[in-house]
């Protein structure tokens, strides 16, 4: 049967190259999906598909629908992205965004897409399902506070599902390639920020004033103990100052400095080290130097944690459809991804497909204006997603 929903990703490829070029020329952008949430619940209409849902987190923004299996069973949930960035288009090709100030620049028109391949061929062998296949186009993964899947998920697109998938097309990975990893494989997102209050006063009487660059040039040097010295070197964090703010002339000593900086890990207890470390820090440096500090912590977005079993069912469709030279296991990445909201609620997995090909200029920066996907691993993310759903349904 694997065989077959592969001819059928095949026949189905040139429609999905099509709406990927659709989406990519008319990008929106976190929470404004509304045209691309509209041409979605149309297709699947279309298809037949059942129990379609539009509209969370108070927009009309987002899609869900269910692909009903000739029989009961478990419930498997197949997910993609649909928002865009905040850029402008730098690619000299046919399909260009037309919106200024949006972009697909990270994939997710290729995302929606594939998984609307994804329900083509599904939706051809539904007499053959042992159960139900749940679809979920979800807004807003580049919002960071307000996700879009947090949303969904507080809104019951979970209700009943058993397991949940996605993946995300991967400029550093060569085209073609999957990469999946059992356990943490994306980082969580947080961020710090500090205000160091002292007393103002003129450059050239520092001893008149309370200096509070003093302070903040400490903390800053000193927030890079934390990882060396408080967290087990087999672990992994990040600490990154991002933001420095003070001052307004070269010879006057500013009453206060703002930082504000990000925090990436892996484990929910290495989070809950940093963010306490980085408070009692702020707190006692500010306090040597003769300052008062206010520090908040905001944690964004979870860690991505795979599930070994799902993960693996990944690994082995993959070396079957594609061959095991075209698969591998993923290294762990610092970036970070609100598909891990759905991974807290029920198992699921996340994986790369490689969209990485120097000769077509596939293989620049995620959020580079310049990004764009080569399109023919389109067909090989179709058949993964749609295999992985007919593979865990006959499996359970």
């Amino acid at each position: 049967m694997l065989k077959r929903l592969k001819e059928l990703a095949e026949e189905y490829n040139d429609q999905v190259v099509i709406l990927r070029r659709d989406f990519h020329s008319n990008p929106e952008i976190s929470w404004n999906e509304v045209e691309t949430t509209k041409k979605v619940a149309a297709f699947l209409e279309k298809l037949g598909c059942e129990n379609i849902s539009t509209g969370f987190g108070g927009t009309e923004c987002g899609v869900t629908a269910e692909i009903r299996g000739s029989s009961e069973g478990p419930c498997v949930a197949l997910r993609a992205d649909m928002d865009a960035l905040p850029l402008d288009e730098e690619n000299d090709v046919p399909y260009r965004s037309v919106r200024k100030g949006a972009m697909h620049a990270c994939g997710h028109d290729a995302h929606t897409a594939m998984l609307l391949g994804a329900a083509m061929v599904l939706s051809s062998v539904r007499d053959q399902l042992k159960g139900t296949i749940r679809l979920i186009f979800q807004p807003a993964e580049e919002h960071g506070l307000k996700s879009g899947a947090d949303h969904m998920i507080n809104e019951g697109v979970l209700e009943g599902v058993d397991v949940i998938a996605g993946l995300h097309v991967w400029s550093p990975l060569s085209s073609g390639k999957i990469a999946y990893r059992s356990g943490p494989v994306m980082a969580s997102c947080d961020a710090w920020e500090a205000v160091i209050q002292g007393r103002g006063g003129h450059g050239s009487a520092p001893h008149m004033a309370t200096d509070p660059t003093i302070a903040a040039a400490n903390i800053i040097s000193s927030l890079q103990s934390v990882v060396g010295r408080e967290i087990d070197p087999l672990d992994t964090a990040v600490i990154s100052t991002g933001k420095i703010e003070a001052g307004s002339a070269f010879n006057i000593i500013p009453d206060r400095v703002n930082l504000l900086g990000t925090t990436r890990s892996f484990k929910p207890e290495v989070q809950d080290r940093v963010e306490k470390s980085i408070g009692r820090l702020i707190a006692s440096i500010s306090e040597a130097y003769q300052c008062r500090a206010e520090y908040k912590y905001t944690r964004y977005v979870p860690s991505t944690i795979n599930d070994e079993k799902a993960t693996l069912m990944v690994r082995e469709i993959g070396e079957e459809l594609l061959g095991a030279d075209n698969v591998e296991e993923s290294p762990l990445i610092m970036g970070s991804e609100d598909f891990s909201y759905f991974q807290r609620k029920v198992p699921g997995t996340f994986f790369f497909l490689g969209t990485g090909n120097p000769d077509k200029g596939t293989d620049n920066p995620h959020h580079s204006p310049h990004f764009n996907v080569d399109e023919d691993i389109l067909v090989s993310g179709v058949t993964i997603l749609s295999a992985f759903a007919w593979r865990w349904l006959a499996s359970e």
